[in-house]
């Protein structure tokens, strides 16, 4: 069976046209988190192969803004508007609020005006479900052009004084754009799975319905990352492996068909010993961890932007994108690369009409505000406007009014009744 096999049925594929990544400018290094916890260079490089980590430190600086960056940068390397896109799929361990999803923020910042919009909450996991979904609407005819983001702020969850989670994540963005097309290839194939027994084993425990934001649980640090290290790590090493032996049977391949894997970023030891098993060599797995830490849904999109950039993803080249996270999850994708990588040359005035686009859609959006607030002091609780409302009264004054006028030659005639008695 050839990797064309692992296509999309009626005739359209899935294939990723645009690629981007955001990061924020505050570089944080191993030395300098020796001097806030019990921790030291050597020790964090030994143990998860990370030297450095990127924080968001401005207010300013979200996940939403993060992912609203990187869906831009995808969209100018796929040279289509943000008005072109029929979904929004943006996978966070860290969203802007449990409710509105980060996928809506980002809808409005970027100018998304047709697009739909919804979060994956499948943690480090989320990037690649995300991508078996775009498959899966593109597939099925639901959609043609979609953005599927993974973006996180994981240093506002992580607890600082915990040296066993503070070394190992940071914050980032990436995103690309799948788009439909008659060209075998793209996403062949995607494998999903969870075991939700491991819940417990990665988790951040307040702030749902279950555990509600009180003082107590402030107090005792039950908004942060809790992560039993050990068996994360033993399960990560057997399922990472497993996830790309599957996802490469359904596509009709093997290991040694396999170009470049670009796994999830999240310890140095985990790509190892899970890619050891697997019998790959080092130069066929990407790793970037040792700049950003694990920005969990988004180190996969940054990755591949970054291979792409470092001249690593060819056309007909075949990918296996792996990752796993709390949940426990864990996803794989293979697919088939099938668009030219290199810059390509746009027109100079692109730039300064992307530029007036994007200052559209924020002029856009404060005008819908407006509106909606002056609608919202026109309109009563009944749902009338205001025009609603004084056309009611001076219906209401009519109506009296006549009303008035028949009572009043009534009361004539009975005047003048009594008279000629």
């Amino acid at each position: 069976m050839s990797a064309m096999q692992g296509g999309l049925s009626f005739g359209l594929y899935a294939h990723i046209t645009g690629w981007g990544k955001a990061l924020p400018e505050r570089v944080v290094t191993n030395d300098e988190l020796a001097q806030i916890v019990d921790t030291s260079d050597e020790w964090i490089r030994t143990r998860t192969g990370i030297r450095q980590r990127r924080v968001a430190v401005d207010p300013s600086e979200t996940s939403a803004t993060l992912g609203a960056k990187a869906a831009r940068a995808a969209l100018e390397v796929a040279d289509i508007p943000a008005s072109k896109v029929d979904m929004i799929i943006c996978a966070t361990s860290s969203p802007e609020h449990i409710f509105p999803s980060t996928a809506c923020v980002i809808q409005d910042l970027i100018g998304a005006v047709n697009a739909g919009a919804f979060d994956i909450s499948a943690a480090c996991s989320g990037f690649v479900y995300g991508l078996g979904l775009a498959k899966g609407l593109i597939a099925s005819g639901q959609a043609e052009t979609i953005l599927v983001i993974g973006t996180e702020t994981l240093s506002r969850i992580v607890d600082w004084s915990d040296r066993n989670t503070c070394v190992l994540f940071g914050d980032g963005a990436g995103a690309v754009v799948v788009q439909a097309s008659p060209v075998p290839g793209g996403i062949l194939t995607t494998e999903m799975g969870c075991d939700g027994s491991g819940g417990d084993l990665l988790s951040l425990p307040a702030g749902g319905s279950k555990m509600p934001a009180t003082l107590e649980t402030v107090a005792s640090g039950q908004h942060f990352i809790k992560m039993n290290g050990r068996a994360v790590f033993r399960f990560a090493t057997r399922v990472m492996a497993d996830a790309t032996r599957r996802v490469l049977d359904k596509a009709g391949l093997g290991i040694d068909d396999v170009d470049l894997v670009i796994p999830h970023q999240a310890n140095e030891r985990i790509i190892a010993v899970s890619m050891r098993h697997l019998g790959l060599p080092d130069e066929k797995v990407f790793r970037n961890l040792q700049y950003y830490g694990n920005t969990s849904t988004a180190s996969i999109p940054i990755a591949l932007t970054e291979a792409i950039e470092q001249g690593l993803v060819k056309p007909s080249d075949v990918l296996v994108m792996v990752g796993f996270g709390a949940g426990l999850t864990w996803a794989g994708a293979a697919i088939q690369w099938g668009v030219p990588t290199q810059e390509k040359e746009a027109p100079f005035w692109r730039a300064s009409q992307r530029a007036a686009m994007y200052n559209l859609a924020r002029a856009r959006s404060q005008l819908m505000r407006i509106s909606r607030r002056l609608e919202g002091s026109l309109i009563t609780e009944e749902g009338d406007t205001l025009t609603e409302v004084v056309g009611k009264r001076l219906d209401e004054l009519r109506k009296s009014k006549k009303e008035g006028e028949k009572e009043e030659p009534a009361e004539k005639e009975e005047q003048g009744g009594s008279g000629e008695q």
